[in-house]
């Protein structure tokens, strides 16, 4: 019995170790993709419902040819879903928005205030005071954010403000999820297709109403006709599918906390990518300082939880910050 019980817990460990690892090389790759997109293809809300449309259809012809399997849709989980689908796309549509004026390493270290989001959103739910080692990482991550933007030559308030709302998005957006796959019992697959599902006459109500569609598509169709944006186009689309599949699964088998983690460990390797790829960006002395300051802060607020999700005791009951893959 101890002798099962120990694969069981090296099993658990191996998979919240994958998804954590999945969602980090996706969601770290995901930025400069998108970002290569954007550069000759402003408009992101169109390319929203392109990756939307094709995660929805990937999905459909995998349960029609037997890859995968779902449950049937239900109006119940569909209504219950509705917020996180929204947050989604809110959170996504603000994202893509931002890297139309914010360089990429500007962009991971506006997306690393998210962790703070998540502690204040806690504590506004009656979650309690955090401990002082991540009060004090977070104010650091923070800080480095303003230092940075004070040394950015390509300081854009309409770049800065899109990606600070996409923070509030994704938090809630997060913690929906969690909540969502822990009481409803759906797998990472089925939590995609219902936002997928979901989002797609919502993004195409919104490309018509902003006057985005039927240009977007004639601009595109312009567009494809270049092999190397076609790839890239490509790939978008691929990447679409497996960063959400790979953040519904991190989510659900850890925790949204844990996925805030992995997005801010992710952020080292592309803040220091992002100074050198695509086009680059221009170095000031403050811009780099603050840029230190916001990924020390990062590693230092995800050594911080981790330390004290050690110590905590191991429970039975599923909560917010710890529950069982169901």
């Amino acid at each position: 019995m101890r002798a099962m019980g120990l694969e069981a817990g090296e099993s658990s460990s191996f998979l919240s170790l994958s998804s954590a690892f999945s969602y980090g090389v996706a969601s770290m790759a995901m930025v400069f993709v998108n970002k290569a997109v954007i550069m000759q293809y402003v408009h992101s809300m169109t390319l929203l419902t392109l990756q939307q449309l094709a995660t929805a259809l990937f999905i459909h012809f995998g349960q029609v040819l037997g890859m995968s399997k779902r449950k049937d849709l239900s109006i119940a989980t569909a209504k219950k879903l509705l917020p996180v689908s929204i947050f989604y796309n809110a959170n996504v549509a603000f994202a893509l928005a931002s890297l139309k004026g914010v360089n990429i390493p500007m962009y991971i270290a506006i997306k690393r205030l998210t962790p703070l989001a998540v502690l204040v959103s806690g504590f506004l739910r009656g979650k309690g005071k955090p401990s002082t080692q991540v009060s004090l990482s977070v104010v650091c991550t923070a800080l480095g954010v303003l230092v940075a933007a004070l040394g950015d030559f390509s300081f854009d308030l309409y770049g800065y403000s899109m990606a600070l709302i996409s923070v509030f998005f994704q938090t809630m957006y997060l913690i929906l999820v969690e909540k969502s796959g822990a009481d409803d019992g759906l797998s990472s697959m089925e939590l995609m297709f219902y936002n997928s599902i979901l989002s797609i006459p919502f993004l195409f109500f919104i490309i018509v109403a902003t006057g985005e569609f039927p240009h977007s598509l004639s601009v595109l169709s312009e567009k494809t006709a270049s092999a190397s944006f076609s790839v890239i186009l490509l790939i978008s689309l691929v990447m679409g599918i497996v960063l959400n599949y790979t953040m519904f699964w991190c989510t659900i088998v850890n925790s949204a906390l844990t996925t805030t983690i992995v997005g801010v460990l992710k952020g080292v390797g592309s803040t220091t990518l992002g100074f050198v790829v695509l086009g680059g960006v221009k170095v000031h002395a403050l811009n780099v300082t603050g840029l230190v300051i916001n990924t020390f802060g990062g590693v230092w607020y995800s050594y911080a939880k981790y330390t004290q999700k050690k110590k905590l005791p191991r429970r039975v009951a599923p909560d917010e910050e710890s529950h069982p893959h169901k």
